[in-house]
């Protein structure tokens, strides 16, 4: 609940299923639906009733504007407020979830705490709100509908005749007001607001039924308890030189003749709107000016809230959801010091980012978060080097020697090697000869899932001289399999069938410098998504010839982490720590890279800071038309990146 009313004591009303609600205007039906639950609590001997309020951000004339974004900056500028939040992202696709997909599809595939295999804009608004979602906060067509035919299977239906509406529309209603319910930020109770994001644009055919139980639930939670936030684009033709509201208007056009009227736009422009430009936008999509926000292009995303606080759009929403009792102006200057930070940084730090999906760069997105909180913590301006792996490998020697030496350049004139996770054997020679690199030459080194597995292979390779060593996943037939299936994996599905969510490592020893990074803790907990592991039959061989096993799990068959004692910084991990890295927080990890590739490194470990870092940490555009901004002072790209700031 808000600071503002301390609770005694509270209660869940559910009110009783005899009250009839009807649907949208679009059915006749009346049946008895679940209101939104009402807490009640008691202050002074007065009764208060707060309903869920819930703010929904939709996207029109063109995808990829920065609605995630949006919906993470108006998330924390409300949490600012001293209002709990959490958040759902909709995304109309057909696939029960993201895990399936293709990076160069989706972007990153997110990972949860509890498993779940989700969109990266629920990765954005972890980061920016700090807290732990659900899979079931993210909601696809595959889920509603499967979950819609499971019962129809069981006859819940009763043999009516299963429709989109009312049966999948209030399907999408019910789950909504069960899932914003979840309490994500530790604390007990239901969450204040329930920032919802719909993915795709307005007029998208997959979305429709979205929209309609949408227009359904604004009428089912009642006035002042719905926001409906339209992102949409204010485009500045070069010709002319002046901002054209005409797609702004058949946008909202759009919109409202779905059932959906607006009352905050967010226009996303090069620059900011000009006054009358305002007022042409308020007099056609019928929204009051002071209801209209300019979301322009800026030097790093950071900035995207502290434009929303500049221009009040905190006041707009909460009048719209009848929250007057907030008065309190946002808190946002630990955040507002992060970003100017940020753009000061200067001092280059370069990483090459050795992986098979470096065309675009949204795939490896927490990485790049990861690595940019650790960076503005040891005070740096992250330059990534991109390398494609099979760039390095002597088949590109013979077919393009240009492209393998430009690879190679990359490689060498980088201060730290970083070889995230991947699937499929394209490109993992080159890993393995990166990791090489990195070993025999003293560069810091951070391998991540396979990043760790190829380490492991080089190693048996170079070192025990096992010239044939290979993960079963790329050579079955191997003589001297270092990696393995998972005996627990399935090899006929793929959705949802691997090591996925938090796991528990425990630290063998406590003077490596993994356990030293994470506070010399005894174990630590983070997220997996793999179908492969260390084959334990080699660990003891391998462990002889000097390469150290210092995390495990709590059956010390499974092997989570490696070091080698006498580097200046290598390590691997099976599990991804950049899906919990925050601002504020970097990862462990990744603030040990960043440290050992600038100096810092037994400075930091003397410290013994575990992930709590001294000094500011930063999230920054990934560089996608997904993103924000037409450039970043903090990060660079160098390499294959198609000419994009990270």
């Amino acid at each position: 609940m808000p600071p503002h009313l301390p609770p005694l004591s509270f209660i869940l009303i559910l009110p009783s299923s005899s009250n009839l609600i009807p649907h949208h205007s679009h059915s006749s039906i009346l049946q008895p639906l679940l209101p939104t639950p009402i807490l009640i609590h008691t202050q002074e001997g007065k009764v208060v009733k707060e309903e869920m309020k819930y703010v929904l951000v939709t996207g029109g004339v063109v995808s990829g504007l920065g609605k995630g974004v949006t919906a993470s900056s108006i998330g924390l500028l409300l949490q600012a407020c001293g209002l709990r939040v959490t958040s759902i992202k909709i995304d109309p696709y057909l696939n029960k979830d993201a895990g399936t997909m293709s990076p160069f599809e989706h972007g990153e595939v997110f990972v949860l705490d509890d498993g779940g295999e989700v969109d990266l804009d629920l990765g954005n608004y972890e980061r920016f709100l700090d807290v732990k979602l659900t899979r079931d906060n993210n909601i696809t067509t595959g889920k509603i509908y499967q979950s819609v035919i499971d019962k129809e299977r069981k006859g819940d239906y009763l043999g009516k005749t299963v429709q989109v509406v009312p049966h999948i529309t209030d399907a999408i209603q019910d789950w909504i007001e069960r899932v914003a319910a979840i309490p994500v930020d530790g604390k007990e109770g239901p969450p204040d607001v329930c920032v919802i994001e719909l993915g795709g644009t307005i007029g998208d055919i997959e979305s429709m039924p979205f929209i309609e139980a949408l227009g359904q639930f604004s009428y089912r939670v009642g006035a002042g308890n719905f926001c409906l936030i339209h992102v949409s684009l204010v485009p500045v033709l070069n010709v002319v030189g002046e901002q054209k509201t005409k797609p702004t208007q058949h946008s909202v056009r759009g919109l409202r003749s779905l059932g959906l009227t607006p009352n905050i736009l967010a226009c996303r422009s090069t620059t900011e709107l000009d006054t009358n430009v305002k007022e042409k936008l308020s007099r056609f999509c019928h929204v009051p000016a002071e209801n209209i926000v300019t979301l322009y292009d800026v030097s790093n995303i950071w900035h995207v809230p502290l434009l929303l606080r500049d221009q009040k759009a905190h006041e707009a929403i909460l009048k719209v959801l009848d929250i007057p009792c907030i008065t309190s102006k946002p808190v946002l200057g630990e955040w507002t010091a992060r970003a100017q930070v940020c753009d000061m940084l200067n001092e280059p730090i370069g990483i090459a980012m050795v992986g098979k999906y470096t065309g675009l760069s949204d795939s490896y997105l927490s990485v790049l978060k990861a690595l940019l909180h650790a960076s503005v913590a040891c005070k740096r301006k992250l330059v990534i080097n991109w390398v494609s792996a099979s760039d390095l490998e002597d088949a590109t020697a013979i077919e393009n020697p240009d492209v393998h030496r430009a690879a190679w350049d990359s490689l060498k004139s980088a201060d730290g090697v970083l070889v995230p996770g991947g699937f499929g054997d394209r490109g993992v020679e080159g890993k393995i000869i990166a990791a090489k690199y990195a070993r025999e030459n003293n560069i810091p080194y951070l391998g991540i899932c396979l990043g760790m597995q190829t380490a492991v292979i080089e190693y048996a390779r170079s070192v025990l001289g096992l010239e044939n060593a290979n993960s079963t996943e790329f050579d079955q037939n191997t003589k001297n399999p270092c990696v393995i299936f998972m005996p627990e994996g399935s090899k006929t599905h793929m959705g949802g069938t691997m090591r996925l969510g938090s796991r528990r490592t425990y630290f063998q020893v406590t003077n490596s410098k993994a356990s030293q990074l994470y506070g010399n803790h005894k174990f630590i907990d983070e997220r997996h998504r793999h179908r492969y592991e260390v084959n334990p039959e080699m660990v003891p061989q391998l462990e002889k010839a000097g390469l150290s096993f210092t995390g495990k799990d709590e059956s010390g068959q499974r092997m989570q982490v490696i070091e080698l004692a006498n580097h200046p910084y290598f390590i691997g991990v099976q599990f991804h720590p950049e899906f919990k890295s925050r601002p504020g927080k970097p990862s462990a990890l990744f603030l040990g890279l960043i440290a050992a590739a600038s100096g810092q490194l037994d400075v930091l470990l003397k410290k013994s800071v575990g992930t709590k870092a001294n000094g500011f940490t930063h999230v920054m555009s990934a560089g996608s038309p997904r993103r924000y901004g037409n450039g970043v002072n903090g990060v660079h790209s160098n390499g294959n990146s198609n000419g994009l700031h990270v």
